[in-house]
């Protein structure tokens, strides 16, 4: 999920969970209530309330055919793992295995609330809900001479030209996440003396990390052409061509792809650089640690998820190195 607490998209609670029961809806608007005080990024919270208010306009309209749905369909107090799993095999068969996963985790926090919180349930009925499996999708790094092709597509001394690859730079030198990148303030990075940038990770967690000289020296060039915009005085780093207005992440990732069809690069994404700065550093015999601290992780799975699609390449070149079966 893309973490915007930098620059919020506002929730249109009442858009979200317009004709809603009544019961529904209420519940619904004191749990969004409950997560904005316990400092829930926005888009967390969006996506658990899109997730439950799913769950009740398919309960609302199995009702029609199933008298059963009936109850649950009026008040998510009723709700039993039976609707649960009809609503997540619904899910995977209309969206993907993948999406409901994503609701899964969404709703186990609303039932958890109206159990632990509310009290208004004995027990959740997502308790035996199984997660649903998902395949599991290896995203290809970035190869070096395609960011290149890439790079190249951005010399020049306009204003597009300089700002791009500056932030291509800092996602092939970083790893950092597109929401990190996009959502950076001029006062997040340091040229004087340290040659870093603050990034704002998910959970609320701030880390700095340092650039290599090309990211610092692209980076220099991008704030002074910047200084010239008309929107110069905006706090936001990343300015849109024209007009005085920040760029979204929404814009960069247009651009990376704009980019990328320029350069003859299919599915260019911020994503595989993340992924290539995982793999290169394992590649390297990085330390587990170091990387986790890097990328902002907290969770030991995400080291073996990254830069999993060039185990193997990895794996080859351990085998070459150590050469078994080479010295007799």
């Amino acid at each position: 999920m893309l973490d915007l607490e930098r620059h919020p998209v506002p929730i249109d609670a009442g858009k979200m969970l317009a004709g809603l029961p009544p019961s529904w809806r209420g519940f619904l608007e004191d749990w969004h209530r409950s997560l904005r005080s316990g400092n829930y990024p926005e888009t967390t919270r969006y996506n658990y309330l899109l997730a439950a208010a799913q769950l009740a306009r398919y309960l609302q309209d199995r009702a029609k055919s199933a008298p059963d749905t009936s109850e649950a369909a009026h008040d998510p107090t009723a709700v039993t793992r039976a609707h649960v799993e009809e609503f997540q095999a619904w899910m995977v068969e209309t969206r993907s295995p993948a999406t409901a996963l994503n609701k899964h985790k969404a709703l186990q926090q609303f039932f958890k609330w109206l159990a632990l919180d509310e009290e208004e349930i004995d027990r959740s009925p997502m308790e035996r809900v199984r997660q649903p499996k998902t395949p599991q999708k290896l995203i290809p790094i970035i190869r070096d001479d395609d960011t290149k092709r890439i790079l190249d597509t951005c010399r020049g001394r306009a204003f597009v030209d300089r700002r791009d690859e500056a932030i291509i730079r800092l996602l092939y030198n970083t790893g950092a996440r597109l929401s990190e990148v996009a959502n950076l303030h001029v006062d997040d990075v340091s040229l004087a003396d340290t040659d870093t940038v603050r990034y704002h990770g998910k959970g609320a967690k701030d880390r700095r990390v340092r650039l290599g000289p090309k990211t610092a020296r692209a980076m220099s060039r991008y704030l002074r052409t910047r200084s010239q915009h008309k929107g110069s005085l905006l706090a936001e780093l990343w300015l849109a061509d024209r007009g005085t207005r920040a760029l979204a992440a929404n814009g960069i990732k247009l651009m990376l792809k704009r980019r990328g069809r320029r350069a003859g690069v299919a599915n260019v994404h911020a994503h595989r650089w993340r992924h290539n700065f995982a793999h290169e550093w394992k590649r390297a015999g990085g330390d587990t640690g170091d990387l986790m601290l890097l990328l902002g992780w907290t969770s030991d799975d995400m080291p073996r998820h990254y830069g999993a699609s060039a185990a193997a390449e990895r794996a080859q070149e351990s085998q070459s190195r150590v050469g078994i079966g080479e010295r007799v």
